[in-house]
Order: C-alpha cells, then sequence, then structure tokens
C-alpha cells in the first residue's frame, strides 16, 4: 500500500483476468470475462457486484467491491462464493477493489445491504464457476456432463473415479460457454460447508499482529502532513489569518487556505486553513500557533440547549400528516385515561476510534488517492467535481476501515487530501485529531418525540399519536430541507406494526444549524427510544406486565399490509418490496418471546436492579432486546446483561453477526448513558473522549447474550439494527429498577440524588 504505481482501469482488467477463469456477476446474470476486456464491455448488459477468478494454480480470488470495517464483509462475501463453489477456503484468497461504478457497480456500504442485496449474486457465482469447471472437466474426459461432480475444489467423474484440481480446468473453461438454466445449481441448507458455519475473518492475522493497513497508517515516498484549522462554526469562514509564528515551527513547509464551501455542504469540504509539514507532530504545532479570526456566519448563534426548547415547543403543535389512521385525537379524548410522554435525544458523534485520513497523490492532471472510506465512488465524484478533472483521471483505494458508522461515507476529508495534493503537485496526507473528528462531524439528528395514547377502562390502547421533529438528512444537501423524509419517519413512525384502530404520525419543521449525516441505524434511534419507552409508561399506567402488554400491542400473528394504513405518501421499506420483506407479527412476536425467555423475565431481582424490555425492527431485521440494570445509590448505572434476539432471515456468517450485536450492545450503551454533543455560539462544547463519553471495557456487560433465529427468510441488515431497541431496554430497566422515568438522553447525571428532572 505504498501508493508508487497508478493502474489505469484497462490495465487493471487485464491484470485481474490474465491467465484465469474470470466471471463478473450481476442482478441479470454473469458474464465471463477475458483478457481483452474493457469497463463498458465487462457488464454486457449487467452491473456487475461480484469478481471471481480462477487462475491455473487453483487459487480462486474473489474481489471484495464493499468496504471492510469490521462487520466481516470481505469474509462472508467469499464464504458464500467460496460455498457454492465447494472450494477449498485454505486456497481461497480476497482483494480490495478500487472504486469505480463500470467495473463493480455500486459500492457504497451503508445501509445494512452487503449480504442482504446482494445474496443471491454471490451464491450465483460461486455455483456458475462451479457449473462451468464441470463442464470443462466433462470436455476433457470426453465424458457426459451428469456423470462428474464438484467436490471440494476437485471434479470427480463417478464412473472412474478420475479427479482433476480446479486449476487443470481452467484452459479448458475459458473457451466454453457459459452455463445456464438447470446446470446451475444453488445448493440446499444441508450441503452448505461454510454458510451458516463460525469462520474466522480473513484480516484476523493482520489485524491482531499490526500489519493491517489503515488509513492513519498510510505512507508514501515523499509524502506530506496537513492538518486543517477548520471553521468552528457551520457555515463560517476565514476573516483573518496570521501565519507567521506556525512558519517558524520546524518541519513547517507551508500554510494554505482551503476554499470556503457554500451551506448546505453536501459532501465538500468546509474550508480553513491546512497547515503542511514533514511529520504529524510539526504540521498540529503548527496549527496551534496559528493566530485565526473567524466570521461565523448565519449559524453563530446557534445553542442546543435553546434549541432543544424550540424542537419541544414545536412537538406539542400539529404538524404535517405522514400517516392518519381513524380518529386518533377523538378516541384519546374519549378514553379513560390518558397518557402523554415528551423524549429528548441530543446529537451524537460517530467518534470511531479510526479519526479520518486520507492520502492523496497528485501527477500529470490525475489523482490517485487511499483512504478509509465507505463510499469510494461518491469520494472519487466529488474529487472530480471539486478539482475539476474528468473522473477517469481520479483513482480511490478502499483501506480497511477502523470504524465507520456512517460517517466514513462522507468524502469531505479525502476532498481536503485531494485539494492540497494538488496544491502540493505530490504527495499529501490530511490527518485529522479526535477533537478534530468529534467537533467537525455529520453529526446525528438531535430529535423531540411528542406521543399520547388512550386507554380504555379494561386498560387497552384506544388511539396513539407520535409527532417526530428534527432536522433532517436532507438539510446538509439542500436549504430548503426542514421536515423529515419519508425514508427518516419510516424509520419506526410510519411502519409502526401496533394493532389498534386509530394512529396519527405527525412531524414538526426543524432548521438544521449543523451537518447532519446518517449514523449507525439512523432516525431508527430517537423513534425506537420514543416508542418502546412509551409503550412501557402505557404498560404500567395500565397496572399490566410490560412484556404481555407489548405482545397485546403486536397482536395477532399477520404481515401489515402497508397500503391500507392511511400513509400520506409512499411506503418505506428500506429498499425492498413488501412482497419480499413484510412486516411480520410473528417475527416480532418470537423476538419478545425469545429474549424474555432467555433474560428470565419475571424473576425477583435484588433492590436497585431492573429488567427492561423493548423491540424494534429496521433494515428489515428484527431485534428484541432486554437489559438488566442495576442502579446504585450514587445514581451509578452498571448494565450486568443484555439479551438480544435478532431474526435477520437468513445469515451467512453467525459469528459476525453475533460481534455486531455485541458491538451494537456498547454502542447503544454509550448512546444512551453517556453521549451528548451539546453547542454554544455555534461551536460544539465537546471535543474528545474526556468529555463525549463511550462505554469503557470496565463499564461493558459482563454478559452480552444473544440469539441469531434460524431462518430461510430473504435475509435482512444485520450492522445496525441491534443498536435502535437497546436505548428503550435501558431506561425502561432503569424505571423497573428505581421508580424514575428517563424520557431525556443520556441518561448522564439523572439519577444522582437531588438531581433535577432532565
Amino acid at each position: 500500500m505504498n501508493g508508487k504505481d497508478t493502474i489505469e482501469r484497462r490495465e487493471f482488467l487485464r491484470q485481474v483476468t490474465a491467465g484465469g477463469l474470470v466471471l463478473a456477476v450481476g442482478a441479470a446474470g454473469c458474464r465471463r470475462v477475458d483478457d481483452a476486456a474493457v469497463p463498458q464491455e465487462t457488464g454486457g448488459g449487467i452491473t456487475p457486484v461480484a469478481w471471481v477468478r480462477v487462475d491455473p494454480s487453483g487459487t480462486v480470488t474473489v474481489i471484495c467491491h464493499r468496504s471492510e470495517m469490521g462487520q466481516g464483509i470481505r469474509t462472508s462475501m467469499a464464504m458464500i462464493i467460496a460455498d457454492e463453489l465447494d472450494a477449498d477456503w485454505k486456497k481461497v484468497r480476497v482483494e480490495q477493489a478500487i472504486g469505480d461504478e463500470k467495473i463493480y457497480g455500486s459500492q457504497n456500504t451503508d445501509g445494512s445491504t452487503s449480504i442482504r442485496n446482494f445474496l443471491d449474486q454471490y451464491r450465483q457465482a460461486g455455483a456458475t464457476v462451479r457449473a462451468l469447471l464441470e463442464t470443462a472437466a466433462a470436455k476433457q474426459w470426453n465424458v457426459p456432463e451428469a456423470e462428474v461432480e464438484a467436490q471440494f475444489h476437485e471434479v470427480l467423474h463417478r464412473k472412474s473415479g478420475r479427479r482433476l484440481g480446479y486449476g487443470a480446468l481452467v484452459a479448458t473453461a475459458r473457451d466454453l460457454p457459459l452455463p445456464t438454466g438447470d446446470r446451475i445449481r444453488l445448493k440446499e441448507p444441508a450441503q452448505f460447508r461454510y454458510m451458516g458455519k463460525e469462520i474466522p475473518i480473513v484480516d484476523l492475522r493482520d489485524i491482531i499482529t499490526g500489519r493491517a493497513v489503515y488509513g492513519q497508517d498510510l505512507r508514501h515516498e515523499g509524502m506530506r502532513i496537513a492538518v486543517i484549522a477548520r471553521p468552528p462554526v457551520y457555515g463560517g469562514q476565514l476573516a483573518n489569518l496570521d501565519s507567521s509564528e506556525a512558519e517558524k515551527v520546524p518541519g513547517v513547509e507551508r500554510i494554505i487556505r482551503l476554499p470556503r464551501a457554500e451551506i448546505p455542504t453536501a459532501f465538500n469540504a468546509v474550508g480553513g486553513v491546512a497547515v503542511v509539514a514533514k511529520n504529524t507532530w510539526a504540521a498540529i504545532q503548527g496549527r496551534n500557533k496559528l493566530k485565526l479570526t473567524w466570521n461565523d456566519g448565519p449559524n453563530g448563534s446557534y445553542d442546543s440547549a435553546a434549541y432543544r426548547k424550540e424542537l419541544g415547543a414545536t412537538s406539542r403543535k400539529p404538524g404535517r400528516v405522514t400517516r392518519r389512521q381513524g380518529d386518533a385525537r377523538a378516541a384519546i379524548a374519549k378514553s379513560a385515561k390518558q397518557v402523554t410522554a415528551d423524549y429528548y435525544l441530543p446529537h451524537l458523534a460517530h467518534a470511531q476510534m479510526e479519526p479520518p485520513a486520507a492520502l492523496a497523490v497528485f501527477a500529470n492532471d490525475s489523482i490517485e488517492i487511499w483512504a478509509p472510506t465507505q463510499d469510494p465512488q461518491s469520494a472519487r465524484g466529488t474529487v472530480s467535481d471539486v478539482l475539476k478533472i474528468p473522473i477517469e483521471k481520479v483513482t480511490v483505494h478502499v483501506t480497511l476501515l477502523g470504524g465507520g458508522f456512517g460517517r466514513k461515507s462522507k468524502p469531505d476529508f479525502i476532498v481536503e487530501a485531494a485539494l492540497l495534493a494538488r496544491e502540493m503537485n505530490g504527495a499529501v496526507k490530511v490527518v485529522w485529531t479526535r477533537e478534530d473528528d468529534i467537533q467537525h462531524d455529520y453529526f446525528h439528528a438531535v430529535a423531540a418525540e411528542h406521543l399520547e395514547a388512550g386507554l380504555d377502562a379494561n386498560g387497552k390502547v384506544t388511539g396513539w399519536l407520535h409527532r417526530t421533529v428534527l432536522p433532517p438528512i436532507g438539510s446538509t444537501f439542500s436549504s430548503d430541507q426542514q421536515y423529515a423524509g419519508a425514508f427518516e419517519v419510516g424509520m419506526g413512525v410510519t411502519d409502526l406494526p401496533f394493532d389498534f384502530d386509530n394512529y396519527l404520525a405527525e412531524t414538526g419543521p426543524a432548521p438544521a444549524r449543523v451537518r447532519i449525516g446518517w449514523y449507525r441505524s439512523v432516525i431508527n434511534i430517537p423513534h425506537a427510544f420514543a416508542i418502546g419507552s412509551f409503550a412501557d409508561e402505557l404498560a404500567h399506567a395500565a397496572g399490566r406486565d410490560p412484556r404481555e402488554f407489548l405482545l397485546e400491542l403486536l397482536g395477532p400473528d399477520r404481515t401489515i399490509d402497508m397500503t391500507r394504513v392511511g400513509l400520506a405518501g409512499d411506503p418505506w421499506n428500506y429498499g425492498a418490496g413488501f412482497d419480499k420483506h413484510p412486516i411480520s407479527i410473528a417475527r416480532y412476536r418470537n423476538a419478545v418471546e425469545l429474549a424474555t425467555s432467555s433474560a428470565g423475565w419475571g424473576q425477583s431481582l435484588p433492590a436497585g436492579e431492573g429488567l427492561g424490555l423493548a423491540v424494534h425492527r429496521s433494515f428489515l431485521s428484527y431485534v428484541a432486546a432486554v437489559a438488566r440494570v442495576k442502579v446504585e445509590a450514587n445514581g451509578r448505572v452498571t448494565v450486568p446483561r443484555i439479551d438480544l434476539v435478532i431474526d435477520a432471515g437468513f445469515v451467512a456468517h453467525p459469528e459476525r453477526v453475533r460481534a455486531q450485536m455485541e458491538g451494537a450492545a456498547i454502542m447503544a450503551m454509550s448512546n444512551t448513558l453517556y453521549g451528548e454533543i451539546t453547542f454554544q455560539q455555534g461551536r460544539a462544547v465537546q471535543s474528545n473522549f474526556t468529555d463525549y463519553r463511550v462505554t469503557r471495557i470496565a463499564e461493558a456487560p459482563r454478559e452480552i447474550v444473544v440469539q441469531v433465529v434460524p431462518s430461510t427468510a430473504p435475509p435482512g441488515g444485520v450492522g445496525e439494527p441491534g443498536v435502535p431497541p437497546i436505548g428503550a431496554a435501558l431506561c425502561n430497566a432503569i424505571f423497573a429498577a428505581t421508580g424514575k422515568r428517563i424520557r431525556t438522553l443520556p441518561v448522564g447525571e439523572q439519577l444522582k440524588p437531588g438531581a433535577a428532572s432532565a
């Protein structure tokens, strides 16, 4: 990863295909690619999502078009293909794709889509190569194809017992037409060699021995390091610069002003002043000595405490209707008991362990970039636009990501490296410090959630109202966006599955004052927290057990017909059709029952301890969470155990699913107990892990018990669905332990003796 050689796409394809058997796989099928193929020819009417190569040595290479950030896609993708190919896992290797839509199709690793969108194509790829190798063996032996069978990296002729390894069949297979129809046989689950099994990730040895290359590890001959003083307020710009002291720092070479992007800035860099130096320490010290005066612009008065009051007031007024079923207001007014609650969630920072970094090399009017990006194509396109050079002159390589959570799909840090590399006419690596990352994030939206419900004399819900108010993600791309979009309200609000006749969902306006971006599980976080907490509040208002009350809210087993629930617009289903991924109450109920059984729901607990329950569907998967908490006399909250059940349909790599659910539990604890970004005079107050807390090792649960529901249903997402229900489960458990409701996050100091109600 020294970045010395730039490979043109045509040459790249020739290197990939030289001497080997290569298939490009897309939704419309497969195509064999030969040595003379060029990018526009590779698809043959398909957009490839997977490339599989078998070379004469028998080595199988899978080129992974998605970014690896710990979710295990390099391994899972290769496992699926190798299984259908019946390959020997020891002879399978994985290469990371460069960013290029013509060669690889969509490479945006967001939305928990890498398996759920491409499982069928991955399986088809492996099965097609297997069938082609069987045909090649039959041709070499001059026997009927029905007499041969691929078995663990060889093809067997059943009658004679002859065997040929995959490598020995490549030359013949390269000249054969691709198999079609019944010749391509997908395996039955009982035949799986790797899928559903425990396979260590392919990067494991490099990661634990320190050989793995992340963005912060990048090196290049002649490379300079740059750190940047960015406007402290979103939309601000430099008014005055005195760099004389910075220029005296040993190792500092240049001070460069970066162009300011107009708000909304989208994926562009926000501007500022770059200090370019021979090493990171010199660059940071030089930045510290800059004397800067800023014009703060339109967001210089942003105060998150005042903004919270504005959002709360808006949430208590009638808003824009997004779903109307029956007459919720009338039903609530006539009910025997009315319950109202307001919930608030602050801005969150992604705070992934690896802050952003990018290396760019500019030469001969072309630029080559290495970066830990979730979306190399957005990076490529944005750099092309900003530098005003043809996109063919931009190459983006993807390193391992030390965490992403949606932050690294925004290429602003890559654009900075590209601008500076061009200015220096060479190699520049932009390094973000932890403070840079936390204070200049694409923040998770602050949200106010207002809920009302009525209960009849038997404690059953007669009507439910949910009003959500938050600055939408669209505000980062368009200045007229103030209402949550259909996909945002479709994350828990308009797709609410509960069984009652009267429901009203609304959203209110909220102008953005900072960059708003997607964050792991996105707007499911505030919606699941409000809904899961409110369901628990209603259970206690009705004098019912929360588990039984929640199951009653879900109602009988059925699928929800989203065309008949009174939506104001088109339903949102994470980009999938409801025919393939319907909302299933049976799957909701099963997750709740398994989680509560595992956690020992109903057991007697010591004083100061409690169990809390919540369930949520997101990214086409169902997750139920039961948290056990202990609240000490001084208000300190500890979490001895969290039980999680995920029904994600078919699961290819259960070890990675459990790992992601465990990580989701830790992240959700951070969000719920500690996480908060506040703003004063437009500036983020928090700057590092000293004041933006994340869960420490000593604070993690002693037990995180994860059950993965066996299923043959189409796969759902896995990376994100674990986060949303855990916040409500934790706060419901706190109520069970103390009798105190938490409606404002983070929990923070709220449980300390004498603490005022938030």
